[in-house]
């Protein structure tokens, strides 16, 4: 019966550990990177299927315009974050007959595709599309686009916030320009040099040929990124645009930092003081000979597309009267 006692408590026992473990495990590093994002948004980055053009129920900051393109208009790609800006373009401008969305993406023959930064650089320099509403490319890009051919024009339609996230408990409000490069190329290791808790900074970086990771290579002038590899265990900072933080993925279990004392707020963009503003642009290859296309661009930059892009959550070009 003792012996029997005892192979039950260390059943119990071991059990108990493991449980232990499982939520020692979660709370450390499971919870912190669980996505409670839709299901759409995981796959996409952005819930295309709220943003459609032509859509009643859609988010989209739709207009009406007196311009409208042909029955074959230029086949317009963009950004995960500023799908609801090109989805509002083509609302605007574009026959409603020339977008076709068979439910989970738009169809081939579609004038209006989604793919992302990387898929529109590349379709772009491919020539399967002809315009794209993007930030800047990567130099990676650059050369792949001047390798096929391509001799990308960049139109300036508007602006936005890069910015640096933490999780929404963490102390941390603020950190300076210097100690986010510091952070990324691992001379700061732990939130305690910076002011905040005594645990690992985790620096998340983002996929290769994204417009976040090719605007952070920009921020970070030349110096190299180095990962912590224990950093899983403590507590992360990450990057992204003002934007699609705020608005389209909308997670209040974190917060954008004020970098040098200034916050990302759209008067901080509009007047200069935030200190990392980036701009986005109407991409296209000098040589397509598309009809439409200076059409298209022209009206990007008037104030009826300024009003789009402000109403949608951007910083235009100049203050929309």
């Amino acid at each position: 019966m003792k012996i029997l006692t005892k192979q039950i408590a260390a059943l119990l026992g071991t059990a108990c550990f493991f449980a232990a473990f499982d939520v020692a495990v979660y709370s450390t590093m499971t919870k912190r990177c669980h996505d409670k994002t839709s299901a759409e948004m995981q796959a996409k980055s952005v819930a295309v299927s709220e943003y459609l053009p032509f859509d009643a129920e859609s988010k989209i900051a739709a207009v009406d315009s007196a311009v409208k393109l042909s029955d074959k208009p230029p086949v317009i790609d963009g950004a995960a974050g500023l799908f609801p800006v090109y989805s509002a373009f083509v609302h605007a401008v574009y026959p409603e007959s020339s977008v076709h969305y068979d439910g989970s993406s738009f169809t081939p023959e579609s004038a209006m595709q989604y793919t992302n930064t990387r898929g529109a650089y590349q379709a772009i320099a491919e020539g399967r599309i002809d315009i794209a509403v993007c930030v800047k490319p990567s130099d990676e890009q650059l050369a792949y686009a001047k390798e096929q051919g391509a001799d990308l024009e960049f139109i300036p339609l508007g602006y936005d916030a890069f910015v640096f996230l933490v999780n929404g408990s963490n102390p941390v409000d603020n950190l300076s320009c210097q100690q986010v490069r510091d952070i990324y190329s691992g001379k700061l290791h732990t939130w305690s040099q910076v002011g905040g808790k005594h645990l690992l900074i985790d620096a998340k970086q983002r996929n290769p040929g994204s417009g976040s990771q090719s605007a952070m290579e920009s921020f970070m002038n030349g110096q190299e990124m180095h990962a912590n590899p224990f950093g899983f265990s403590g507590s992360a900072i990450g990057f992204s645009f003002r934007y699609y933080v705020s608005d389209l993925v909308g997670n209040g279990d974190v917060k954008m930092l004020s970098l040098d004392g200034v916050s990302p707020t759209s008067q901080h963009i509009a007047d200069g003081s935030y200190p990392i503003i980036s701009s986005f642009f109407a991409v296209y290859d000098k040589h397509n000979t598309h009809p439409d296309l200076p059409v298209l661009l022209e009206w990007m930059q008037s104030a009826e597309a300024q009003q789009i892009i402000g109403a949608t959550g951007f910083v235009p070009l100049q203050p929309v009267q």
